[in-house]
């Protein structure tokens, strides 16, 4: 597959701040690709270089192929994008937003086309478009641009933590959303820190510290990195003996726990047939392991 979005050694200052460092990021067409980071790693300065909205200070970006701060206008007719702190206009009902952003991208919004797909979606969100700007929670403004964003066709949709301010049940309709978008082949960079949306979703995770990518790929590939946990009922913790690639073993609970790590899982597995243990589950890492391996030190320090 080809590259939607490419940055290579891309770097960005800001005086003497450094927000980007070398950062090396591939996403695929149609696929959707996790984009990981506390605030301050360098997520938001990268999306705003790949929407032509800040000029890089050294290294590559392009977007289908094209740079964003040359070609900017003609990439925004082939992109959407949702920020994760939307301003509407005061003045402007729900409704004549999401019109007036739909026309910014090149949408007839008199086309019955156009105007079932924002019908569906503000059923969907449960949207009412009649009530002004300025009376909008931050959870309705961001179903504006969210709306405004599905409800006319792209190849890219940038969306930098979309769900901000939306509660748990619109969370689950923006992801079923998401997936129309798989379905329909679109290429999506997904910027989350809710790793469990995450997880759900995206087909690849890129995970950014100090504006640099310190770990990419599916995550299949990427839970090797971290241990699964391993446990089955057992009488005393006896049970955990002779286990020689066990770690971090209790008992508790008439169970008996361990981790190993999760390339070696298959050796242990002879070993408890063996012992005909009863009861036993297999749990793999989760994405939220694999983003503590990066940041637990930064939380560790910030509980001091």
């Amino acid at each position: 597959m080809s590259d939607v979005i490419h940055t290579r050694g891309l770097r960005k200052r800001y005086g003497r701040t450094r927000a980007l460092d070398g950062l090396d990021l591939s996403v695929e067409a149609g696929r959707i690709h996790g984009f990981l980071g506390p605030n301050g790693a360098g997520k938001t300065t990268t999306i705003r270089i790949l929407l032509g909205l800040a000029r890089k200070t050294s290294g590559e970006a392009t977007v289908f192929g094209r740079d964003p701060w040359r070609d900017a206008v003609a990439l925004h007719r082939r992109l959407a994008y949702v920020p994760g702190d939307v301003s509407v206009w005061p003045n402007l009902s729900g409704g004549e937003a999401i019109d007036l952003l739909a026309r910014l991208r090149g949408a007839r919004t008199g086309d019955a086309a156009y105007r079932a797909e924002r019908e569906r979606l503000m059923a969907a969100f449960q949207f009412d478009p009649r009530t002004k700007g300025r009376a909008y929670s931050k959870g309705n403004r961001q179903k504006v641009a969210l709306i405004a964003a599905l409800a006319v066709p792209a190849e890219l949709y940038v969306l930098d933590e979309p769900t901000s301010g939306l509660d748990p049940l619109m969370e689950v309709v923006f992801r079923g959303e998401v997936e129309r978008l798989r379905v329909a082949g679109a290429t999506v960079l997904l910027s989350s820190h809710i790793l469990s949306e995450v997880e759900l979703l995206c087909d690849r995770v890129s995970i950014i510290r100090a504006g640099r990518i310190v770990e990419s790929g599916t995550l299949a590939e990427l839970r090797h990195l971290t241990r699964t946990e391993v446990s089955f009922e057992a009488a005393d913790a006896t049970a955990l003996d002779g286990l020689a690639d066990a770690h971090d073993a209790s008992f508790g609970d008439g169970r008996a726990r361990f981790t190993v790590d999760s390339d070696a899982v298959a050796s242990v597995l002879p070993v408890l047939a063996s012992r005909d243990v009863r009861g036993l589950r297999i749990e793999p890492p989760s994405l939220e392991e694999l983003f503590l391996r990066h940041y637990g030190d930064e939380l560790e320090g910030a509980r001091r």
